[in-house]
């Protein structure tokens, strides 16, 4: 059950309840895609920088070590040794991004294995039967993520089908948590907005799969090639169509502007790579701006990533210390940084709650908009 506490203009501070506790929104997801973390960091870290959802791909967990292994280990949180909630995606963006190596029919995606070139099968039901084995809190439904831009025409005729996908999806889904022995019986279920950059097949899309009455829904098929402009203005588009009463989720997305953007569009569920694809390149998020520690200007500088942070990293090491890490190719180099960021995302995310509460979001967020997206 989703609670909507407060409001503040369109931004919603809300708590969504799941079989394995309680999800505070706006939320960020750590994304864990093969039920890990990249640079090294274990699920341990993850409670200690304060990660409330951990995010998980079924594709990937499919195809190594497979959903027959962990659910006869008890399942994906079992597994991983992680007791909070996990959503896992469904697969429809991996095979978005297999597209050399794909055919997209109705009754589902015939793919080619990365791992061994075997011909591979997923469909709605199969997706469903994925999720289930690991069961994660909050399953996504399967559908077809389209580049941007697209012709219209294809874009109506796959729009289309994803809405037969997840009222499949639906079906399969309540038959999965209702047989006896299942993992996690009181798995939720999202359904995803598609339909490219056209803002009126994103809304008329969203009429449609609102009347089913999901557990929550998602804005899907962004940041794969618009612009950030035409981002927020496909949320704009979308938004009033989305159930007032159930959680909204930007999937794939992206930096602090962006979440800051989308809290205030009115989004409750973020995630994305990139605070871990940039602390691989040195590129760390501070309340000042992006920096790049590998610059030549903190070769010496004995201070912390960011004055204040209660993080790992800063807590005891300089940037001049990291800096050499990543030099020297040390791995302990990038896992702080991700260490950082990941912390950075949740203060960012604990902070836009509490000025939604205190209704001083809007005043929060102009003030920011103008500085976390700069680059130091």
């Amino acid at each position: 059950m989703f609670i909507l506490k407060v409001k503040e203009g369109l931004a919603r501070r809300g708590a969504l309840e799941t079989p394995h506790g309680v999800i505070e929104t706006p939320v960020f997801m750590s994304v864990g895609t093969a039920a890990a973390i990249r640079g090294g960091c274990s699920t341990d870290d993850l409670v200690e920088v304060g990660s409330p959802v951990e995010l998980s791909n079924t594709y990937h967990l499919h195809m190594q070590p497979g959903e027959e292994l962990i659910a006869r280990l008890g399942g994906l949180h079992k597994f991983m040794h992680w007791e909070r909630p996990i959503l896992t995606d469904s697969g429809g963006f991996q095979v978005f991004s297999l597209r050399n190596l794909r055919k997209i029919k109705e009754e589902g995606a015939y793919f080619t294995s990365y791992l061994d070139g075997r011909r591979i099968f997923m469909g709605s039901e199969e997706s469903m039967q994925i999720q289930c084995a690991l069961g994660s809190d909050i399953a996504m439904a399967f559908d077809e993520c389209i580049e941007n831009p697209s012709p219209r025409d294809y874009v109506e005729k796959s729009v289309a089908r994803t809405t037969r996908w997840l009222r499949r999806c639906k079906d399969e889904h309540e038959r999965l948590c209702s047989q006896p022995g299942v993992v996690n019986p009181g798995q939720l279920l999202f359904g995803i907005n598609q339909g490219g950059t056209y803002d009126d097949i994103r809304a008329e899309h969203m009429r449609e799969i609102a009347k089913l009455d999901l557990d929550g829904y998602a804005i899907g098929g962004l940041s794969v090639g618009e612009s950030a402009e035409e981002m927020y203005r496909i949320i704009d588009a979308v938004e009033p169509f989305m159930p007032a009463d159930k959680p909204r989720y930007l999937m794939g997305v992206g930096t602090p502007l962006n979440i800051l953007e989308g809290v205030y569009r009115g989004v409750d569920f973020f995630d994305c790579v990139l605070p871990l694809r940039n602390a691989q390149h040195g590129n760390v998020f501070t309340w000042g701006g992006k920096i790049r520690i590998l610059a030549e200007k903190f070769k010496y500088d004995p201070s912390p990533i960011d004055e204040g942070c209660g993080c790992p990293a800063c807590r005891s090491y300089s940037k001049a210390y990291i800096r050499h890490l990543l030099k020297a190719d040390e791995r302990l180099g990038m896992r702080l940084c991700v260490l950082h960021n990941l912390y950075f995302y949740n203060e960012l995310m604990a902070k836009i709650r509490a000025e939604i509460e205190r209704g001083a979001f809007t005043e929060f967020y102009g003030h920011y908009r103008e500085i976390l997206d700069k680059q130091l």
